[in-house]
């Protein structure tokens, strides 16, 4: 009988080859359980602290004393511009730079705009001045603000202001607002 059962046996591996490798595939590797707990809490942890890491210095757009500052995201309506350009859209706040250094305008701008999205702001006013220097150079101030006006996240588009408002010494900022729950947008 034991005879009958190996060559049934046989006939049933007739053809096989043996595997060429030793190794047996587990499926996915395991997760690294360390990592994922380190990322999660990294995740998790608020900083409140302002960073102002996010403006850039490094290609500054010198422009004239006299020169009309305009921009906009893509996706900003034409008509919004025009509107904020033809000073019809409302400013609900104000921050002058003038006399400050670079450094110090740059902070305070930063602070400024956080401020602003925590009260829901949509437009505010930023004078920034047009003096030319004593080296004959461009106006620093403003050519930084027009610089790193297009490189805040929270900024949609701003232009020149008119006259009464400080014309190509102050440039009107059209903001994002940050829906807070159960408010529609206007």
């Amino acid at each position: 009988m034991q005879d009958d059962d190996f060559s049934l046996f046989q006939s049933a591996v007739r053809g096989v080859r043996p595997i060429s490798h030793d190794r047996a595939d587990t499926g996915k590797p395991k997760t690294d359980r360390q990592r994922l707990n380190t990322l999660r809490q990294a995740a998790t942890v608020r900083t409140d602290a302002i960073k102002v890491d996010g403006l850039s210095d490094q290609f500054v757009i010198d422009v004239g004393a006299e020169d009309e500052l305009y921009w906009a995201r893509d996706g900003v309506q034409d008509g919004q511009m025009r509107k904020l350009k033809g000073g019809q859209v409302a400013f609900e706040g104000s921050l002058d730079l003038h006399g400050m250094t670079v450094e110090k305008a740059r902070e305070t701008l930063w602070a400024f705009f956080a401020e602003a999205a925590r009260m829901e702001v949509r437009c505010v006013r930023v004078t920034h001045g047009k003096a030319a220097r004593m080296d004959g150079k461009r106006p620093m101030i403003k050519s930084h603000v027009n610089t790193w006006l297009r490189q805040h996240p929270q900024v949609l588009g701003f232009t020149s202001c008119l006259a009464k408002h400080g014309g190509t010494g102050a440039v009107y900022v059209l903001l994002k607002r940050t829906m807070m729950e159960g408010r529609d947008e206007d």
